[in-house]
């Protein structure tokens, strides 16, 4: 568990320097703000890539898998519902319930809550020794579809900022494409595995999402492609099959060649390296969130360090006939009222209790597959938010959505983040020592073969 806890310690880190840098760097904040943002996508792709590694489907058994997506997809639209309700009927007074330019924005603002960081659940769990367990294995394939559905919810949000597109719609293309490659070519594609190869692979899937999002803007620069890397270095992991295994090798086979080289002292220094980077570099992205509670104008550029690229989600409303020196204020920056700290610090509590509690829905699954404790596991394991939700946040910014709203969101996205350390070890305490698999009560047969039950019953 020590590494859980160096892990914690880097995201502390990363999510101090987030809020002091910006201002130290001055004219240089720009530069370090892109190169950070190539640097988190590129560690996340590495660690999205070791995961595509250790993913094997059952294909004669998919009707699983739709179901996971269906409880994926729960724990990434029930925060964001939750999240977006409380803001309406907590935070806004009762005479804009009922405007749809309010719901519409507050749609966009509760996006925060609704992605887990796949890179960091998979990294803390694997730092706490769970990388063998069932719990591993399915929060692996619900947080890979919970961040699929983030990036397809946010697509009719897009449609309601600016307008139908159809670079939207080659969006969702591309990732269907991408998807039934990883299913039909599952660990075929012979490659070689290694770190260094990993780290290069990272890089080129960075680097071709950053050069399409470029090329894209020459045709319409008011709503750029672009391609978020997981899903892309997942795709490849899933294809990737390591030069040792023979064309005819078995499942078996491939994943024992896969742990002979991952599971080398050296390929598992660098993948921690590069988890313990990406903590630090996750942290660094995090907007600034001590501007305090009465900000109700913030500039359509904030300044910080965040790792989203714009015009990723959402495109920045100045290339849509927005003047540069404007200030947008929207419906629900103008009628937030001004709140105090301490009713800023129960509104924080408040926001991400429910948000974590709209995760929860993968508990009450699986009854049949694993005990309780490890299915109540599960949904905690998905508590953990990083990069994507504070992008979101960014990109509200960019439309003008502030105020106390805004804040709150902050400081519930840091103190989720902050606890990403706790809820790992909140996950082991609730598996240790309990076996994955549900005990089945015993059959009548069963009971009445038990000597002791006979010599009871005479």
């Amino acid at each position: 568990m020590r590494k859980v806890l160096v892990y914690s310690v880097l995201l502390f880190v990363g999510l101090g320097l987030s809020q002091v840098l910006p201002a130290l760097l001055g004219d240089a904040r720009d530069a370090v703000a892109n190169a950070i943002r190539l640097l988190t996508m590129t560690g996340l792709a590495f660690i999205m890539i070791q995961v595509g590694f250790e993913f094997h489907i059952d294909k004669s058994n998919l009707k699983q898998y739709g179901w996971d997506y269906v409880v994926a997809f729960t724990a990434a639209s029930f925060p964001w519902v939750f999240a977006t309700g409380y803001f309406v009927f907590a935070m806004l007074p009762p005479e804009v319930w009922a405007d749809l330019d309010a719901w519409k924005e507050t749609l966009l603002a509760g996006r925060f809550a609704a992605p887990t960081s796949a890179g960091v659940l998979f990294s803390m769990l694997a730092a706490a020794g769970l990388g063998t367990t069932w719990l591993f294995r399915k929060a692996r394939i619900l947080a890979i579809f919970d961040d699929l559905d983030t990036v397809l919810l946010m697509i009719p949000l897009k449609m309601l900022m600016v307008g139908i597109a159809w670079q939207l719609g080659l969006v969702v293309v591309v990732m269907t494409v991408m998807l039934t490659a990883a299913y039909r070519w599952l660990h075929l594609a012979r490659m070689p595995v290694t770190w260094g190869w990993v780290l290069l692979y990272a890089a080129a899937i960075v680097g071709g999402s950053e050069l399409l999002h470029v090329w894209s803007t020459v045709f319409d620069a008011s709503v750029p492609i672009h391609i978020e890397v997981l899903l892309p270095a997942f795709v490849l992991g899933c294809m990737a099959r390591p030069p040792a295994a023979a064309p005819d090798a078995d499942t078996a086979t491939v994943e024992h060649a896969f742990h002979a080289v991952v599971g080398q002292p050296g390929e598992r220094r660098a993948a921690t390296a590069v988890s313990a980077a990406f903590m630090v570099l996750v942290g660094l992205s995090m907007p600034p969130i001590f501007e305090g509670p009465d900000a109700e104008h913030p500039s359509p550029e904030p300044a910080s360090l965040h790792a989203a690229a714009p015009g990723s989600i959402v495109d920045d409303p100045v290339l849509h006939g927005g003047e540069p020196e404007r200030v947008y204020t929207t419906t629900v920056t103008a009628s937030q009222p001004s709140l105090g700290w301490g009713l800023i610090a129960w509104h924080v509590l408040m926001l991400t209790l429910l948000s974590n509690l709209g995760k929860m829905f993968p508990a009450f699954c699986y009854r049949r597959e694993a005990h309780w404790r490890h299915r109540l596991a599960v949904g905690i394991g998905m508590w953990p938010r990083g990069e994507v939700g504070a992008g979101v946040l960014v990109l509200s910014l960019s439309y003008g959505i502030g105020g106390p709203i805004v804040t709150v969101a902050m400081l519930s996205l840091a103190l989720n983040l902050a606890l990403t350390g706790v809820f790992i070890l909140l996950v082991r305490k609730l598996i240790d020592g309990v076996p994955e698999a549900p005990q089945p009560a015993p059959s009548t047969v069963e009971v009445w073969n038990d000597p002791r039950t006979v010599l009871q019953h005479k």
